[in-house]
């Protein structure tokens, strides 16, 4: 199943001031969350960007805020999908980025699964606070049945061809 600008959405969760500080390889996660920010406005794909609890846990870093089309859904749920104001936003195929792997990300992609959707994780643009529960939390997605990728794997297949004027926008991002 190939990812498509028509009928994928971008789910952004929980990339928050208080959680980045202690995530592991955060400068890589943030590098390639934006990477893939920059190609949904480039192809207006649909974006839901999620924080967990914003009260206790701040806001989205200022870096992903400032690329994001609205503000974050603020949830109490793990799962993005025990949350109805985010639930009913997803359509089509979801592309997941964010914190923590093994928590919010790996319980959103379960619940998905569960509901029928089909779930891409860009494996590179999630992460946790130690690389132990990011591979666990990856290869628990990756047996429910998600397809674990990487950044630039689900960017040249959203972009699927060289010759569009989208490559050419978003070439300076990928260098």
């Amino acid at each position: 199943m190939f990812l498509r600008p028509e009928t994928t959405t971008l789910l952004v969760i929980d990339l928050q001031d208080k959680l980045i500080p202690s995530i592991w390889e955060k400068d890589r996660l943030l590098t390639n969350v934006a990477k893939i920010l920059r190609l949904a406005q480039i192809l207006k794909l649909r974006t839901v960007p999620t924080t967990q609890y914003a009260t206790g846990l701040g806001p989205t870093v200022p870096e992903i805020a400032a690329l994001l089309p609205e503000p974050p859904l603020d949830k109490t749920s793990f799962g993005c999908l025990g949350d109805e104001r985010i639930k009913s936003r997803l359509e089509g195929d979801l592309l997941v980025v964010g914190i923590e792997t093994h928590i919010c990300v790996c319980q959103t992609v379960l619940g998905a699964l569960q509901a029928g959707m089909r779930v891409h994780v860009a494996g590179d643009a999630t992460s946790s606070r130690s690389p132990a529960n990011v591979q666990a939390g990856l290869d628990r997605m990756r047996a429910a049945g998600a397809v674990i990728s990487s950044t630039e794997m689900a960017i040249y297949e959203l972009l699927a061809r060289s010759d569009r004027q989208e490559f050419k926008q978003m070439l300076p991002y990928l260098k």
